[in-house]
Order: C-alpha cells, then structure tokens, then sequence
C-alpha cells in the first residue's frame, strides 16, 4: 500500500521522475527485506549497530535486575562452580552464546558483510554478550567469575563456527522451554522447627515467578535442546518429501533443584532448611521429541518471516518421551 502512496506522484512528473522514484522504492524495499546486501550496506549496518545496542543494554540492564541487585558486589574474584545445579546452568551457558551468535550473524549478513566476516563477528558478539555476564559474576559475592561456564560459552560459539564452516547452515539449533512447575505448598519446618516455608516459598525466592525468570534461572522448569533437522542431513534433501521444516529434538533438564549442590539452604538468620533426600531426589532428565523450523517454513510475509526468525529459538511444544536419571520412563503427550 505504501508502494501504491509514492507511485502516484510519478504518473504527472514525467518519465525521469518516475524512474527516480521508482529507484527509491526499490531501495526502500531492499532496505526491509531479509535478504543479505549485495554489498556492504553502511545504512544497513548503522541499523543493526544500534539494534543490537539496545538489545544488549536491555539484557544487561534486565539481568541486572533479575539476578544482581540484591546481592552485594566485592571484588572481582573466580568461582569454581562445576558440578552445582545438576550443570543446568552450563547447559544455559552453551544455548545463550549459541544463540547470540546465531542471531548476531544473520543482522551482519544482511549488512551485506560475506559470510566468514559475519560468522567471526557473530562469535565477538555473542561471546561478549556472555563475557559481559560473566564478569558481573566476577564482582558479586554470591558467585564469581566461572571459567567453566567460559567453556561452555565457547562451546556455543564452536557448535555456530563448525556448521558455519561445514554447512553453511545451522543445521542442529539449539532450543529452550519451560514452564514454572506447580510448587508444592505443603509446610516444611527448618532443622529446629522454628521456622516454617514451602517450596513455593523457596522456588519463588530462589528462581522468581515471571516468564522472563523461569526461561532465565528456573532450573527445575527449563529444558534446553538441540534440535536437528532431519532433511538437511539427507543424502538427496531437495527430492525427499520429508518435511524441511520438522525436526527432532533431544533434550536436557533436571528436577527438585533447590540449592546448588544440594536440598539445603539456610536463611538471612541462620535457620537451616533441609529436604529429605528419599522425598525430593535430585535427578537429571533426557528427552526426545519433535520442533519446528520455523525460517524453513515459506512464507512472503516480510513481518511474518521476521516474527517467525525472533521466536525460533523457542522449542514448539510436543509429545516428548522422557528418561531420567531415577531410572524412570516417561511419556508427555504435551511437553513444554
């Protein structure tokens, strides 16, 4: 419709006026578009530049928030945290960096920037981002800078380059999911019984409540995955009829997570809170399921194709067949 807006003009100014203005929609449309410039694209970049400016003092500002304020700051000191929630928080690590890089280079491509400068831009970008993280760490007393999740942010970063450089697409994508679990509410009493909670209580002040909290922190809620999509492995993919946009996801998560290497906790005052391991096992799980690819899904709608890209990092929910390790089967006609 706007085409149609800025067209009109040209039809009374003559042929020259015409093809000018119909220069300038092209460029306006070449702008909007998803696709990569044919060459380097200063406005493009200036675009993508400040985006991502936003985008990552909102998330340090957000996670600031979310996971900072209400701790103390010290020295900058390291922690060795290996082994604490069930590596849930590791497995975080690799999906966050992963994904950094992923979106980070699909905005440089579309500056028009070839695909071995965009791939190393996407890595600066997406281990900064996680770096940036890591050194508040650093500064918190609560935890500190963590060379193992350095690790798995590189290990995000190398799972980007390796497809990059072996597929030119990323044919394994990693996912998240979850949703905040129903808490107990029954009383649990503190070692001398003066004090009482829930788990409720504990899981609200420990993880928070909100969307935004549970895909954060909530380590009994979340579940990452890597989701693979099938057809692009297949020796003639562009003759098959199987479905380019259905993948199969494998996934990772854990349960009864309520402290960092264990199921007890002691408050502001000193009381000890402690669950009974018999009751409340600490236990990893293993899933496979179905997902979408959402970019491999056609579509002509420029919005919709943008929508689509931003939310793919969101595993669709599906039936899931889950593992565990209590030694337990489960199958989940929903999972999310």
């Amino acid at each position: 419709m706007v085409t149609c807006h800025l067209l009109f003009p040209c039809f009374a100014t003559g042929t020259a006026a015409q093809s000018t203005s119909i220069d300038t929609i092209q460029n306006r449309v070449n702008f909007l578009s998803l696709q990569p410039a044919p060459q380097f694209d200063k406005r493009r970049f200036w675009a993508v530049t400040g985006t991502g400016a936003a985008v990552y003092s909102g998330l340090s500002v957000a996670l600031w928030q979310a996971w900072y304020q209400d701790y103390p700051l010290t020295k900058f000191h390291p922690f060795n945290d290996w082994g604490e929630w069930e590596h849930m928080d590791k497995s975080g690590h690799f999906f966050s960096t992963w994904t950094g890089c992923s979106y980070a280079f699909d905005g440089a491509r579309w500056t028009g920037m070839s695909r071995r400068h965009a791939m190393w831009t996407s890595v600066g970008v997406g281990m900064g981002i996680m770096t940036t993280f890591e050194v508040m760490d650093g500064f918190s007393e609560e935890w500190g800078f963590s060379f193992a999740d350095m690790a798995f942010n590189t290990m995000g970063a190398g799972l980007f380059v390796g497809q990059e450089l072996g597929w030119q697409e990323q044919r394994i994508q990693l996912k998240v999911s979850g949703i905040r679990p129903g808490y107990s509410q029954q009383p649990l009493y503190s070692e001398d019984g003066s004090q009482v909670t829930t788990l409720d209580e504990r899981a609200a002040g420990l993880y928070g409540t909100t969307l935004f909290h549970v895909l954060l922190k909530d380590y009994n809620a979340l579940t990452t995955w890597a989701s693979v999509n099938v057809r692009s492995f297949l020796p003639n993919k562009k003759a098959s009829k199987f479905p380019a946009w259905l993948n199969v996801a494998v996934g990772y998560g854990a349960g009864n997570l309520y402290g960092g290497y264990e199921n007890k906790w002691v408050t502001e005052d000193g009381v000890v809170f402690e669950l009974d391991p018999e009751r409340y096992p600490r236990y990893r799980q293993y899933y496979l399921s179905l997902d979408v690819d959402w970019t491999r899904i056609p579509t002509r709608h420029r919005w919709l194709k943008v929508s689509l890209r931003a939310l793919n990092f969101l595993k669709v929910p599906a039936p899931a067949l889950e593992f565990n390790s209590l030694g337990k089967a489960h199958f989940h006609y929903l999972h999310w």
